[in-house]
Parts: structure tokens; C-alpha cells; sequence
């Protein structure tokens, strides 16, 4: 009945059953829906709104001969205003609308917070490759991007940490030899590469970072290896970080020593000078000049054979001819003419000489193993004081714990750094005064005295006493070849022959079937071999010179 007589007042007719009073039959229910059909809701109200309001824009853009019309509407729209105003204001105060609480124990993951949507948003992860880094064009603005200090929510940071580790090499080497540039951003890489951290798992990141320490070592050896030498005992750096200086100094001085290395990951073309070149063809069509093809090299060797060959007949038949030996005694010598030498010439033809390039044994006792030795001479000795003042604590110190220098997989990595750097400096001017003997007694002190006072770490592991025999083994062979072991073995007599007792002990002992704790399998092998080999260089040495050697008995 309700519904007829509403959609009959829709439509315009008359129906009227006039039965709506009282409570019975749910008349107070028709009357409430009723009231509710008659009232607007909120929407027609806002349609409303919108209708005055382009009104109201329609007649702004009227002419001015419309004014009057306007103001005599003003009234009327000023009004309407108010009435939508009142009404949305009722309905914005309703709080009958609350929404479902969430289910606790649901299987569907909570909608993220807009905090969280922030964070999403900023995440360098999620932002890679969105906004092209550009590459670096000088070792400064290298170094500003390995050592960035923007913040840490920045959307670029691993873009800019991956431009920058690839280019680094690359870059470094362009620069060889070009001004002063190298030299005064050498030590301020060096702290940039070894700082960083592989945190957004950039491809090929330790390999990138280890080319680039090479190609500083190897290109700047008077800054970079003191650098990395002083930073490897410091002690805010991992096992990791601190393989890679080892790495590239071995590396860096076996390439100073025009030594064999293994290949680097950018091709020696892009590094070299000039760095911008033709298309391959015409480089390789443009590259020789007139005097330097084939042609040009033939008349060359034509040119200087014909005139050694001159020369030599020249002098042979003077002697034969009465007349050219004659007038060859009679001649008067002419003096020899004082001739002014122009000091512009001199600095020119300095300044045209070719810079002699800088070879490993150059700067192997000043740079390389000099400072290693002493450097870590002075960190074992702080290490021992450190241990002996903590001995009565409870809880006392300990340097040879998991990650520190002393460790034995550290050690053993320090050792066969120092061996390879021995190897390639045998040819150093230094080498046969300093250098041997300082190696020797570091091989010999680590592979027989304690570098700790706990009962635990007194014992020698296989890897350390490997790495120290295989020292001593290329320190006597190395004096061997150079002058027979003569200085080694007079001037320090104590060193050989007590290299020789301890390797005898060792390999004794081997032989007996006793075991070195961390051996066993390939390691017991590389043990009895440097063993082995250290005797034998050292029977070798004391045949030749034992009637002159010194008695330390």
C-alpha cells in the first residue's frame, strides 16, 4: 500500500488509502519510511550544489549589460549557498557509518600503513635504474661517489655506488702518468674502496672493487700500497675487506714487475692514451706514419747497413794509401771550438725525454715490504702488550681471535702476500742487505715462537707453519741465485742455520706420524714439501760457505 501510493505521487495521480495512524500492523515503520522518502539525501543535495555553482560561473563570464540580471540573482544564489551548506554540514556529522573491525586471527597480510607506503616509496632498491647516473670524468668526483654523503633513504645510491665501482678501474688507469692527478687522489680512493660494502648485491662487486685496488697499486705505487698497508691494521675492517688489500698489493707488484697476472676485466684499448680514437679501421689505417711502414723500415736497415758497411772499408784501405797516411800525420789538429749551449735547449730536450716508468724493484724495500714488516712488528707488539695486561682478568684479551690480523687464516693470507712481494723484488737494490733477512726472521719468529699467551693458540696451525716455510723457501732460493747465498749466509748465519733446524724438526716429526693441528690431505702434503724444500736450500747454502761461516754454536 505504502509503495502504490508513493509511485502513484511519482507519477502524478492521486491515491490515498488513509489508514497510517496508530501502532498497529507496523504503521510506525510505513511512517518512518515515509518521512525518510520525502527527505533529500545527500547526494541530490551536492548535485544541487553543483548546479549553483556553474550558475554561477555561466554568469560571471555574462556581458557587462547582463549586471543588472546578476545582481538581481545574488540574492537567491546567496541563499541556496547557505541552505547546501546547512545540509551537507548535517550530514557530515553523521557517525552512524564506522567501519568493520578487522578480523585478528584472518590469513590475509595487513594493508600497509602510509608510513610504510613512504619507506616502500624511498627504498634504493626498488628505485634502480628509474634516473640515469652519469659517469665520472675526474678521480675527484670518482671518489665523491664511492664516499657519498647523501642520505641514507637516497633513491640513487646504489645506481651512483654501481656507476662508480665499474668505472673505477678504468678510470684510474686513464690516468697513469697524466699530471698530478693520481697521485692526489690515490690514498682518498683507496679509503673509498675499502669502505665500501656490497649492500644492495651489485653484480661482480668484489671483483670490480679488487681491479680497481689493483689498478691503484699498480699505477701509483708511492701512495696507494702505504695506504693499504696502514689500513689493514686498523681493526674496523672484515676478512673480506682485508683479503682484498692483500690481493692487490701481490697483484699491484707482480704487475709492476712485468710479472705474469691474471687478465683484468677492462681491455687495455680503453685505457689507453689517447682515449677517444677513430673507428678501428681508420686507426689502424692512420697509425703508421711514412717512416714506420713496411717500406720505410726496409730502407732503414738498407741505409745503415750500407754505411756500416762503408765505414768499416773506409778505414781499412787509409792505411793502404801513402798519400791519406801522410797528410793524416801532417795534419795540424784544429782546437776544439768553444760553443755556446743554449739553457732553452737543455730544458727542451729534457722536457722531450721520456719519463722513465716506475718498476717494482724501484719501490719494493720503500713502499711495499719495508713498511709491511716494520708495520706489523709494531701491531704484534701492542697485541702481546694488550694480552699481558688483560692476563688476571677473567675475560682477558685475545688476538688471535675469529677476524683479527692474528688469526690463522688472516696470518696465512699475510704471509703468502709478504712471499709473492719477496719473490718479485729479488732484483731490488735493497734486496740482498734488508730485505732477505728481514723476511727470513719474520718467517722464522711466526713458524716457532707463540703469538699468544692462551694454552690453546700456543699450538701451530698446518696453514701458518706452510705459509711461513714456504717464506723461507723463496727468501734462500732468491740469495742463491743472486750471489750464491754469500751474504745470507755470512752476515746472517744465526737466521739459516736456524731455518734449517726447524725445518728439520718439523719434518721429523711429519715423518714420525705426528699431526699439525688444520692439516691432514693436501695441506699435510704442502707442509712436508716446504719442509723438505727449506732443508734442502739450506744444505745447499751452508755446502758453499761453511768454511767461512761464523760458529753459533
Amino acid at each position: 500500500m505504502l509503495v502504490a501510493e508513493y509511485v502513484a505521487k511519482r507519477t502524478g495521480k492521486k491515491l490515498d488509502f488513509g489508514d497510517w495512524d496508530g501502532d498497529s500492523d507496523g504503521k510506525p515503520w510505513a511512517r518512518k519510511v515515509r518521512a525518510l522518502l520525502e527527505s533529500r539525501d545527500v547526494e541530490a543535495v551536492e548535485a544541487e550544489h553543483d548546479i549553483v555553482r556553474l550558475e554561477m560561473q555561466v554568469d560571471a563570464e555574462l556581458p557587462i549589460e547582463n549586471a543588472g540580471k546578476m545582481e538581481a540573482n545574488t540574492t537567491v544564489t546567496s541563499k541556496n549557498m547557505k541552505e547546501i551548506q546547512n545540509s551537507t554540514d548535517e550530514h557530515d556529522s553523521d557517525d552512524s557509518l564506522t567501519g568493520y573491525a578487522s578480523d585478528g586471527d584472518s590469513s590475509r597480510s595487513p594493508s600497509p600503513t602510509p608510513s610504510e607506503l613512504a619507506e616502500i616509496e624511498k627504498d634504493p632498491m626498488l628505485n634502480v635504474g628509474k634516473k640515469k647516473v652519469a659517469k665520472p670524468v675526474y678521480l675527484a668526483d670518482l671518489g665523491g661517489m664511492l664516499r657519498s654523503t647523501a642520505k641514507p633513504d637516497d633513491p640513487q645510491e646504489a645506481d651512483r655506488i654501481e656507476v662508480a665501482i665499474t668505472c673505477a678501474e678504468e678510470l684510474i688507469r686513464k690516468k697513469k702518468g697524466f699530471g698530478l692527478e693520481l697521485e692526489e687522489n690515490a690514498v682518498n680512493l683507496v679509503y673509498g674502496l675499502l669502505a665500501l660494502n656490497n649492500n644492495f648485491e651489485l653484480d661482480d662487486f668484489d671483483a670490480k672493487r679488487q681491479g680497481a685496488l689493483n689498478a691503484l697499486v699498480a699505477c701509483c705505487p708511492q701512495r696507494a700500497p702505504p695506504a693499504i698497508i696502514e689500513e689493514f691494521f686498523k681493526n674496523q675492517y672484515s676478512t673480506e675487506q682485508r683479503f682484498a688489500m692483500l690481493n692487490a698489493l701481490a697483484l699491484g707488484a707482480r704487475e709492476l714487475a712485468s710479472l705474469p697476472i691474471p687478465p683484468s676485466t677492462v681491455p687495455k684499448e680503453r685505457t689507453a692514451f689517447p682515449s677517444r680514437r677513430l673507428p678501428p679501421a681508420l686507426h689502424q689505417k692512420y697509425l703508421p706514419d711514412s717512416a714506420e711502414d713496411s717500406g720505410g723500415r726496409v730502407r732503414a736497415l738498407v741505409d745503415d747497413i750500407s754505411q756500416l758497411a762503408i765505414d768499416k772499408g773506409k778505414e781499412a784501405t787509409e792505411d793502404k794509401v801513402p798519400a791519406f797516411v801522410r797528410e793524416r800525420q801532417l795534419r795540424i789538429k784544429q782546437p776544439s771550438r768553444i760553443n755556446e749551449i743554449s739553457l732553452r735547449n737543455q730544458e727542451l730536450s729534457a722536457r722531450n725525454t721520456p719519463k722513465r716508468e716506475t718498476t717494482f724493484t724501484d719501490v719494493a724495500a720503500e713502499y711495499f715490504l719495508g713498511p709491511l714488516v716494520a708495520r706489523f712488528w709494531l701491531f704484534l707488539r701492542d697485541e702481546q702488550t694488550r694480552e699481558a695486561r688483560t692476563a688476571h682478568r677473567t675475560h682477558s684479551y685475545r688476538g688471535t681471535g675469529t677476524g683479527l690480523i692474528l688469526n690463522p687464516m688472516v696470518l696465512a693470507q699475510l704471509l703468502g702476500t709478504t712471499t709473492v712481494l719477496v719473490h718479485a723484488a729479488r732484483h731490488a737494490p735493497a734486496f740482498l742487505a734488508v730485505l732477505a733477512p728481514d723476511a727470513l726472521e719474520l718467517a722464522l719468529t711466526l713458524g716457532t715462537r707463540p703469538l699468544s699467551t692462551a694454552e690453546e693458540d700456543k699450538e701451530r696451525e698446518a696453514a701458518v707453519l706452510t705459509a711461513c716455510l714456504e717464506l723461507a723457501v723463496v727468501v734462500i732460493d732468491a740469495c742463491l741465485e743472486l750471489d750464491g747465498g754469500r751474504s745470507l749466509g755470512l752476515e746472517h748465519t744465526a737466521l739459516v742455520v736456524g731455518s734449517g733446524e726447524w725445518a728439520g724438526e718439523v719434518l721429523g716429526l711429519l715423518d714420525k706420524g705426528a699431526r699439525v693441528q688444520g692439516g691432514g690431505g693436501v695441506q699435510e702434503v704442502k707442509l712436508k714439501r716446504a719442509a723438505a724444500g727449506v732443508v734442502i736450500k739450506v744444505d745447499e747454502l751452508t755446502s758453499r760457505w761453511r768454511p767461512s761461516m761464523i760458529s753459533v754454536g
